[in-house]
């Protein structure tokens, strides 16, 4: 084995093609971090119609592709090629049966496509399918979540003994637990692992299908996106149903951070502000403050404290309770509050009705709008994060960044990335919560407004202090490096 490893990212969504979470961004980013330390690295993605193709210069790479599936039965594709900044390809599997949709994995109506098991086996095989096409000298197949849970155990079925796949071994990683792949059994002879992989330590949970389930029992080494969410989805709690298998990984189950990609996220580069700042000039933050709440109809002063938020509106953000904790802040206290996001309904009616309520005080945009993001990050003074829980979370990181310190629950990479404030000696990057209640929110909202309006200089220092903070990508492609080498060490024996 050469220094350099050859590895295959087969995931379903990367930045800046198709997005809808923090999958999006690992595939986009880590695969150049990679490459910046000397690793060769491809990607392959399904190529949705809603990519592009003019904007990002895909080009026909494959004009026809044949792609076994269970049952005899034979699909095909073309492929297409686009390149990342550093020359990193990206390969895009085109077949308009599974992947000429208005949505990736739902329609409008957030209804999950039916045949979503048959689309991701198939796009899974395929992606192994062109590696062998093409004879790739691959040492790594790295796959995402469960849309591409079946990457290794068709490696160790199918391509076992295939000249090119026979050696690559096998890395999965969990961006969030909770979204598993589950089927109906029926769907099981399309995907063609055979009914002896249809077991209780395989494939088979609750006599249905789960796809990361199986993921997890094949995959050489299984990791998730922060230390501390490791830890917490061994737990019968937060282990969804996994917490067994992932016990059973021993030390072949690992927690590594995800990164910032600080090209997208410096507020001393960042083109959606109305100002640029750095530590030692922070005029432009307050500029960012002045022009966030003219854009939200919030009372324009300085002096108040502001707290945004940019979220999914999901059961796992907690922004139910949020809403609650919004309430009572607003009764006790003279703050500010702007939310971005978007997602379950009544959540969104909730937000939608806050500034009718407290008029100057709460803004809300429904949507999602990256300029108004990134302006939320610089020109807020503290970002709220109430998660139920979170595999790793980027905002906290992003806020860090801009010197706006974090508000979170002290779990999964919230944990992880934010140092709790120390009201005696004024150390920390942020306020941290542990119970799940409105009431602790309300109660760590009143901590942080306390230290803003009471304990200047400690606000300031915490500031500077998270401004250089750094969970640059190459710190964390430095640990995939050592957990690819531990995995083809398991592989190859």
């Amino acid at each position: 084995m050469s220094n350099s490893i050859s590895a295959v990212f087969i995931a379903s969504e990367g930045v800046p093609y198709v997005k809808t979470g923090g999958l999006a961004d690992v595939v986009g980013a880590l695969p150049k971090a990679l490459k910046d330390i000397g690793h060769d690295v491809r990607i392959i993605l399904p190529k949705y119609s809603k990519i592009d193709t003019s904007k990002y210069q895909l080009e026909r790479f494959q004009d026809s592709m044949g792609v076994w599936m269970g049952d005899g039965i034979q699909e095909w594709c073309a492929v297409d090629v686009a390149y990342l900044p550093g020359d990193i390809p990206v390969y895009f599997i085109e077949n308009w049966k599974f992947f000429d949709r208005d949505g990736i994995y739902n329609d409008a109506s957030n209804r999950d496509f039916n045949d979503n098991p048959e689309r991701y086996a198939f796009f899974t095989r395929a992606a192994l399918q062109l590696c062998i096409d093409q004879r790739w000298d691959v040492d790594i197949i790295h796959s995402h979540d469960w849309q591409t849970a079946l990457a290794p155990a068709y490696l160790k079925s199918w391509f076992a003994n295939e000249p090119t796949l026979g050696r690559a071994a096998s890395v999965f990683t969990i961006h969030n637990i909770q979204y598993q792949g589950n089927f109906p059994k029926t769907r099981w002879p399309y995907i063609g692992l055979g009914w002896e992989n249809f077991t209780s330590d395989r494939f088979e949970d609750h006599d249905r299908i789960n796809y990361m389930k199986g993921g997890i029992a094949f995959a050489d080494i299984v990791n998730t996106v922060s230390p501390t969410y490791a830890y917490e989805t061994k737990s019968t709690e937060l282990g969804m149903g996994m917490s067994g298998q992932l016990l059973a990984k021993g030390d072949a189950y690992a927690g590594i951070l995800n990164g910032v990609d600080y090209a997208d996220w410096n507020p001393a580069t960042d083109p959606h502000l109305t100002a640029n700042y750095a530590p030692g000039d922070m005029s432009g933050k307050a500029a960012c403050k002045k022009a966030l709440q003219e854009m939200f109809g919030l009372e324009v002063n300085p002096d108040i404290p502001l707290i945004g938020v940019v979220s999914r509106f999901a059961d796992q953000k907690g922004l139910d309770l949020y809403y609650a904790a919004i309430h009572q802040a607003l009764r006790d206290m003279n703050v500010q509050f702007v939310v971005l996001g978007s997602g379950d309904k009544t959540l969104e009616g909730y937000y939608m009705a806050l500034p009718n309520q407290y008029p100057g005080k709460v803004g809300t945009f429904i949507g999602y709008d990256n300029p108004k993001a990134h302006l939320i990050e610089a020109g807020a003074d503290f970002f709220a994060m109430t998660s139920r829980f979170e595999p790793c979370g980027l905002n906290q990181m992003y806020s860090l960044k801009y010197g706006t310190l974090p508000i979170v629950r002290a779990t999964g990479g919230l944990a992880d990335t934010v140092v709790q404030y120390n009201e005696s000696t004024g150390e920390g990057t942020g306020f941290k919560y542990t119970d799940n209640t409105p009431a602790a929110i309300a109660n760590v909202i009143g901590w942080a407004v306390s230290t803003y309006y009471d304990r200047k200089e400690h606000l300031t220092a915490m500031v500077e202090r998270a401004m250089q903070q750094d969970f640059s990508w190459i710190q964390s492609a430095h640990q995939y490096e050592n957990l690819y080498r531990r995995a083809i060490q398991i592989k190859r024996g």
